[in-house]
C-alpha cells in the first residue's frame, strides 16, 4: 500500500508553475498558475496549502495536478505554497506562513491579475488544519497585516485535527507520534492550535468542509462545522466515498476530475462565493 501511494503521488506531480518567494526562508515560496486564456479583468484566486503531517510534502507533489488544469480552466488563478516544516519550524509558524503567503498575493494582486477580494484558502489534511486555523484564529492574519475577512472563504479537504486535544485522545494510534511532534504535550498549546475551539466569531466569511469515510475525520469535520454554525459563520459540509488512508489521499488527488463527485460540489460553491 505504501509503495502504491508513493507511485500515485509521483504520478500526480504538478506541472511547473511560476515560482515566487513570499518570505526570506527558502521554504517560503509558492507556485502560481494564471487563469487559462487572456483576461483583462482580475480573476479570483485559490491559494492551496499542501498536507503531509506538518512534516512532509511540498507544493509540487501534494497539490494535485487535476486542480491546476481544472481550476485555471474555470477562470481562476491557482497558487500552491511551500511552508516551513516540523521539526525545524512550529505549527504556529506554519500558520503564519499561510497568512504571509495570502498577504503576499494580495500585495501583488495587480501584477498577478487577481482580485484581492476574491481569494479562497484551500488545504488538504495538515493543510486543511492550517487553513482552518488561519480562518478561525484572527491573530495569524492580524500579524500579517490583514483583516479576518482577508480570505473570502476556506476550503478544508479531509482534515482530522481541527480539535487537537480530542484528536490526540481518540485518533488513530499510528498517528500518535506525528501529533505529538506537531502539537506537543501542553494542553493549552493544543487548544490554541485547534480551529474548532477558535470558531467563535470573527471567522473567515465562509467555509466548505469535505471529508471521506474516516471515523476520526468525520467526527472532526462535523464538530468544526457545528462550531462555525453556532458562531453564525456560513458553512457547508459534504461527505464523499472513500475509506481510510486511500480515500484520504484520493480526495486530494482527484479533486478537479469532472467525474469525481467532489469536483462539481466545489465548482458550485466557488462560483456562488465569487459571484457575491
Amino acid at each position: 500500500m505504501a509503495g502504491r501511494m508513493q507511485q500515485d503521488i509521483a504520478a500526480d506531480k504538478t506541472v511547473d508553475g511560476r515560482e515566487m518567494a513570499y518570505g526570506r526562508d527558502p521554504a517560503q515560496t509558492l507556485a502560481f498558475w494564471p487563469a487559462v486564456g487572456q483576461r483583462s479583468a482580475p480573476v479570483p484566486l485559490v491559494l492551496f496549502v499542501h498536507g503531509g503531517g506538518w512534516q512532509h510534502g511540498n507544493k509540487t507533489n501534494a497539490t494535485g495536478q487535476r486542480k491546476v488544469a481544472h481550476l485555471t480552466a474555470q477562470g481562476y488563478a491557482l497558487a500552491s505554497i511551500d511552508y516551513r516544516l516540523v521539526p525545524q519550524a512550529t505549527v504556529e509558524q506554519q500558520a503564519a506562513d499561510a497568512a504571509s503567503a495570502l498577504a503576499y498575493v494580495i500585495a501583488h494582486a495587480d501584477k498577478l491579475n487577481i482580485d484581492p477580494r476574491r481569494i479562497v484558502l484551500m488545504g488538504h489534511s495538515a493543510g486543511a488544519h492550517l487553513v482552518a486555523l488561519v480562518g478561525t484564529d484572527p491573530r495569524y492574519l492580524r500579524e500579517a497585516g490583514l483583516a479576518p475577512d482577508a480570505a473570502a472563504g476556506i476550503v478544508a479537504l479531509d482534515g482530522a485535527a481541527y480539535d487537537v486535544p480530542a484528536q490526540m485522545k481518540s485518533g488513530p494510534r499510528i498517528m500518535g507520534k506525528t501529533y505529538t511532534e506537531a502539537f506537543g504535550n501542553d494542553p493549552a498549546r493544543q487548544k490554541a492550535l485547534s480551529p474548532t475551539l477558535h470558531a467563535a466569531a470573527p471567522n473567515a466569511p465562509a467555509f466548505l468542509i469535505f471529508h471521506v469515510d474516516r471515523e476520526d475525520g468525520t467526527a472532526q469535520a462535523r464538530a468544526l462545522a457545528e462550531a462555525l454554525r453556532k458562531a453564525g459563520t456560513p458553512v457547508q459540509i459534504d461527505r464523499f466515498e472513500g475509506k481510510g488512508l486511500q480515500g484520504h489521499m484520493e480526495i486530494n488527488r482527484r479533486l478537479g476530475d469532472p467525474d469525481y463527485p467532489a469536483t462539481p460540489v466545489l465548482d458550485k460553491w466557488l462560483k456562488a462565493l465569487f459571484s457575491r
